[in-house]
């Protein structure tokens, strides 16, 4: 994930409430979805959160965050996190993820609203 904070509060906070919302959000749509793989999702996130007495665990422990500061690194990144779906053998193109920004890129429809950076960073020597 590429964020930026524009706000009193550090990166590590963003992404701690972050993962707290999503987990919230996702353990409550999975308990609503009467889905086929609920009772395998719900039972392997509650054997996860068993190991810090949670209830339910879906975000490892926590993070690496880096500092973007050139167009250069800022690309890099995002063609990473594009390129995890096709390293993992999930689809054969990155656009080709549904939940992923890289159809936004390519000028596909996707349920994700993202805003394209279009900073362009300085150079001082």
């Amino acid at each position: 994930m590429i964020v930026r904070a524009e706000s009193d509060y550090s990166l590590s906070d963003i992404l701690r409430d972050f993962k707290k919302f999503t987990s919230k959000a996702i353990i409550k749509e999975i308990f609503n979805e009467p889905e086929s793989r609920r009772d395998w999702m719900l039972g392997y996130f509650r054997s996860a959160g068993e190991i810090d007495h949670t209830n339910f665990k879906l975000w490892q422990e926590g993070n690496h965050p880096e500092e973007i500061n050139s167009n250069g690194f800022f690309f890099e990144k995002l063609e990473y996190i594009h390129n995890n779906p096709v390293e993992d053998l999930v689809v054969e193109r990155p656009e080709d993820y549904f939940f992923s920004s890289a159809r936004n890129y390519a000028g596909l429809s996707n349920p994700l609203e993202i805003v394209r950076e279009t900073i362009q960073w300085k150079s001082y020597k």
